[in-house]
C-alpha cells in the first residue's frame, strides 16, 4: 500500500460541503438577523454568501477558515456583538448542521481499518463541532486522532496539526496521506511532507487542487483504489 495512515479533512471531504454548510450559513444569517432584511444582506456580504442562490461564493473565507475566522466575518456585520459570543453561537449551530456524508461512511472506514490503516480527522472547525458530527454519523470511534483548530496544534494550512497526527500514531509523515477538498488541506499536507489527495465534494474545482495533489478524486470512495494500486 502507498500509506500507513490517512488524515481526513471533515467538511467537503467526509461530508459534502454544499449540502451541509450552505444550509448552516442560511440558518446562521436568519438567526443573527432576526428577520431584518437589511441585517441579512449585511451578514451575507460579510460571509460572502449568495442569499438568492442559498450558497457560499467560492471566494468565501468561511469555506476553509476556522470557526474564529467565520466569527470575525459575522462581526463585520454585527460590530455590537463580541467575537467570543458570535464564535460560541457558530460553534453550537455548527454542531447541529445537517450532515450529508460524501459516501456511506461506516463501511468505507471499516474497509480502511481492515487493512490496518490508522485514521484521523483534522478540521478547521472546532474540536467540539468535529466530535459532534462524527458522533452523529456513528463514526467517531473509528478515528485514532481527532483535532480542530482549537485543539492546541494550530490550523491548516500550517503543517503542525498534521504532524501531530503522525506523532500520535507513530507514523512517518511520508507514509501518511492528507485528504481534503481545499487548497488549505493540500498546502498543509505538502508542508508536512505527506502525500496529498484532493476530492471534489467541496467548493474547489479540479484545477484549483491539481497542482497541490498527487491525485484528485471525485470523492473519498475512490481512495481505496488509489491506495491499493
Amino acid at each position: 500500500m502507498k500509506v500507513d495512515g490517512i488524515l481526513f479533512d471533515k467538511d467537503g471531504t467526509l461530508f459534502d460541503f454544499a449540502a451541509t454548510w450552505n444550509t448552516w450559513a442560511a440558518d446562521v444569517i436568519r438567526h443573527f438577523a432576526d428577520g431584518q432584511s437589511d441585517i441579512m444582506a449585511r451578514l451575507a456580504q460579510a460571509m460572502d454568501f449568495d442569499l438568492g442562490a442559498g450558497r457560499f461564493n467560492p471566494t468565501s473565507i468561511v469555506i476553509a477558515g476556522t470557526n474564529r475566522e467565520a466569527a470575525e466575518c459575522v462581526a463585520q456585520a454585527l460590530p455590537e456583538l463580541a467575537i467570543e459570543q458570535i464564535e460560541h453561537v457558530l460553534m453550537i449551530r455548527a454542531s447541529d448542521a445537517p450532515l450529508a456524508p460524501a459516501v456511506p461512511l461506516v463501511p468505507f472506514l471499516d474497509g480502511l481499518m481492515a487493512h490496518g490503516l490508522k485514521l484521523g480527522v483534522m478540521t478547521n472547525d472546532s474540536e467540539f463541532g468535529a466530535r459532534s458530527h462524527l458522533q452523529s454519523a456513528g463514526i467517531e470511534a473509528r478515528f485514532d486522532f481527532i483535532a480542530g483548530f482549537d485543539s492546541g496544534h494550530g490550523a491548516k494550512p500550517a503543517p503542525a496539526p498534521l504532524l501531530a497526527f503522525a506523532r500520535a500514531t507513530g507514523l512517518a509523515a511520508d507514509r501518511v496521506v492528507m485528504v481534503g477538498d481545499s487548497a488549505h488541506d493540500l498546502i498543509a499536507g505538502r508542508a508536512a511532507g505527506m502525500q496529498t489527495v484532493g476530492v471534489l465534494t467541496g467548493m474547489a474545482g479540479h484545477d484549483e487542487l491539481a497542482d497541490l495533489a498527487d491525485i484528485v478524486l471525485p470523492d473519498i470512495g475512490h481512495l481505496p483504489g488509489w491506495i491499493m494500486e
